[in-house]
């Protein structure tokens, strides 16, 4: 699938739906970008944490923070912690929606995911400090069910599926997976591009 026929539909998939939104009291605010990038292919932006975060020590991620008190928006937040952590200047991504809000369930934070498209990739400057590296990875490898696994994790007496994208070595779980799930589930749902 082209980059322009991807962004139609997931413009049209995204304004098509209701959002859910989390405004529960006790939660961080906190914005990402799921960002496309065009590198012949689309490919999906991720950052891999450093371990002297304070939450979340080397692991996938998306771009993004938490909602500071001079923040506009969320989108702002999301745009504002891209330009920190990675060099991505928000006129470089073309927002295409939102996502539904995600709570995180080791920590306290609701996340609202931005879906962005960036046309032309910058030079990536992770900044050593939060982010390690940069990673894209193409939306084929996590479209493969052979890079996917559910496991069902006990929290609070209850059974709660665990997913995980692995892709060359590199593990996505989490809140990152959760969001990447519903986005690749709502854009396609039969599981591959046509």
């Amino acid at each position: 699938m082209d980059t322009e026929a991807l962004k139609k539909r997931i413009e049209a998939v995204l304004a098509g739906r209701p959002r859910r939104v989390v405004e529960e009291e006790g939660l961080v605010p906190a914005a990402v970008l799921l960002a496309i990038t065009d590198r012949s292919g689309p490919h999906i932006l991720f950052t891999k944490r450093s371990e002297r975060v304070a939450h979340h020590k080397g692991q996938i991620s998306f771009p993004g923070g938490i909602v500071e008190t001079w923040d506009g928006s969320r989108l702002e937040t999301a745009l504002r912690e891209c330009r920190e952590e990675i060099g991505l200047p928000g006129d470089a991504v073309e927002i295409l929606g939102t996502l539904d809000d995600t709570e995180t369930r080791a920590t306290q934070f609701v996340i609202t995911p931005f879906v962005g498209l960036v046309r032309e990739p910058p030079a990536w400057r992770p900044d050593g400090k939060e982010i390690e590296r940069v990673l894209e990875v193409p939306l084929s490898g996590l479209l493969d069910p052979a890079g996917f696994r559910v496991e069902l994790w006990e929290r609070g007496g209850e059974l709660t599926p665990v997913y995980f994208y692995e892709y060359q070595g590199e593990v996505i779980w989490g809140a990152t997976a959760r969001i990447l799930k519903q986005f690749l589930d709502l854009v396609f749902p039969t599981g591959a591009p046509e």
